[in-house]
């Protein structure tokens, strides 16, 4: 019998946690070892409904991290469990399962084979996913793991949205295909507005939107995704915190020359310095600080909210289109659950759908599930704040 979940979400220097009791659903704890390999490695923890501790912890790679979390988890004065027993299973965050994986996965040998191999469609992040579950299965060999793929969730694209109009070689030799990702959060999103709507998650059609330091936007028919804004690469789709999003492709031709720079620096233009950022000069795109300087009159904050706005409407109302109608716009992610202005920038271009924002609604929600559209907008925008690590649970729990 599966109680007690372990989720480890595993980046390049960081390993984030949460453990769950599955009966009811409860986070038991949650926390972060950062600064992996360094000799500053500390171990930001907390318990359900308790304050955050900091402490230094020995972790010159994930597998003394893991160690670390464990030694805390089973502690006698600020643990949860009495055991290490008591975890029956693990569930790790995956970047990317390409075409091989289109759902969820217990792990073994073989199968994190085959992750290996997809490393290539993911370098900077599938190095660490894959560190995490080896060390897991180093450490305890008796647990079972769960791979649970951010791509997985959009595999039910029919090939019109998900190949792009190249030629069929690039796609067949070298996968070269839309994917998406943020798929976990759209998951959740989808179960949790049907329930809100009350309807079988097989009958819902929504727009989902995941705002936030990365967004991405998706079109949801009868539960399954039929597009979504990211692409090969989660560079694609809208203006982000510091990626650019869609952009004419002979615009990077043209900086490669103009600029002489090379594939490795024009990767880091797009992806680390364009965006809210880029537009803005505010350090990492924070829309909290765009917002706020926008107000004061700042002229280049005022033109990347309008440009977050308006490319973000131009996917919902597409979307909306494709889904036949959808019964929900949702916004969730830091920025949508948290930017009353943020989210106006977009539904204010919406009237064409017959969308009318609920301007003290929206205002005044932050963080929580609420309508932040009017009783008689055609099309209910609401907002779900979104909980990967427990949608990953549940994944663990049905696999495991």
């Amino acid at each position: 019998m599966i109680n007690k979940v372990l989720v480890v979400n595993s980046g390049s220097s960081s390993l984030k946690f949460m453990l769950f009791d599955m009966k009811g659903e409860k986070m038991l704890a949650k926390g972060l070892v950062e600064r992996i390999g360094s000799p500053n490695a500390n171990l930001v923890y907390s318990r359900a409904g308790g304050a955050k501790s900091n402490s230094a912890v020995s972790a010159p790679d994930h597998a003394a991290a893991l160690k670390a979390v464990l030694a805390v988890l089973v502690s006698p004065d600020r643990g949860v469990i009495a055991s290490l027993g008591e975890v029956d299973a693990i569930g790790h965050r995956v970047l990317h399962g390409a075409e091989v994986f289109k759902d969820s996965v217990k792990v073994d040998k073989p199968v994190l084979a085959k992750i290996k191999k997809l490393v290539p469609y993911g370098p900077l992040h599938m190095p660490a996913n894959i560190g995490g579950i080896e060390a897991c299965m180093r450490i305890l060999p008796k647990v079972p793991n769960v791979a649970v793929f951010d791509t997985a969730f959009h595999q039910t694209m029919p090939p019109c949205a998900a190949q792009y109009a190249l030629q069929p070689k690039y796609y067949k030799k070298y996968g070269i295909r839309k994917y998406g990702f943020h798929g976990t959060s759209h998951k959740y999103i989808v179960q949790a507005a049907a329930k809100w709507l009350r309807k079988p998650v097989s009958r819902v059609n929504l727009v989902t939107c995941h705002l936030g330091n990365g967004s991405s936007i998706s079109a949801v028919k009868g539960g399954k995704v039929l597009d979504t804004s990211m692409g090969l690469t989660p560079l694609a789709g809208l203006v982000m915190g510091t990626r650019c999003g869609d952009v004419d492709p002979a615009v990077v031709f043209s900086i490669a020359k103009l600029e002489g720079l090379d594939a490795d620096r024009l990767d880091r233009l797009l992806n680390k310095e364009s965006g809210l950022q880029g537009v803005t000069g505010v350090a990492g795109g924070d829309m909290r600080d765009i917002c706020a300087r926008a107000a004061k009159g700042d002229e280049a904050c005022r033109l990347a909210l309008e440009m977050f706005g308006h490319r973000a409407a131009f996917y919902v109302g597409g979307y909306n289109t494709l889904v036949g109608g959808a019964d929900a716009i949702v916004f969730t992610g830091g920025i949508g659950e948290n930017s009353s202005d943020g989210r106006e920038q977009i539904m204010k271009r919406l009237s064409a759908l017959g969308v009318k924002i609920d301007k003290k609604a929206n205002a005044k929600i932050h963080g929580e599930t609420g309508l932040v559209s009017t009783r008689d907008s055609k099309i209910p925008c609401v907002v779900i704040p979104t909980n990967e690590e427990l949608m990953i649970a549940r994944e663990t729990f049905r696999l495991a």
